[in-house]
C-alpha cells in the first residue's frame, strides 16, 4: 500500500516542480497542484486502502470487550491465607 502512495506522491511532486519552473508558470500553481494531485488522492488512497486493517482492529477490540464483559470473576479460593504470626 504504502509503495503507491510514494510513488503517487513522487509523481505530483514532479508535476508540482514542472508547474513551478514553467515559463508561464508559478509557486501557487505548484501548491494548487501538488495538493489537488498528490495529497487529497493519496490521502484519499490510504483511507481505501487501510479500511481492512481498521475493520479487524475494531473487531479485535469488539471481542476483547465482549470477553472482559462475560469473563466469570476471579475467586481467591486458591490461595493461601496469610497469618499474622
Amino acid at each position: 500500500m504504502y509503495i503507491v502512495i510514494i510513488a503517487w506522491m513522487y509523481v505530483a511532486v514532479m508535476m508540482a516542480v514542472a508547474e513551478a519552473v514553467a515559463p508561464n508558470g508559478g509557486l501557487l500553481g505548484a501548491i494548487t497542484t501538488f495538493i489537488f494531485y498528490g495529497v487529497f488522492p493519496a490521502a484519499l488512497l490510504a483511507y481505501i486502502l487501510s479500511t481492512p486493517a481498521r475493520k479487524a482492529r475494531k473487531k479485535a477490540q469488539e471481542a476483547q470487550e465482549a470477553a472482559e464483559t462475560h469473563a466469570p470473576p476471579q475467586s481467591n479460593a486458591g490461595e493461601k491465607i496469610k497469618s499474622s504470626d
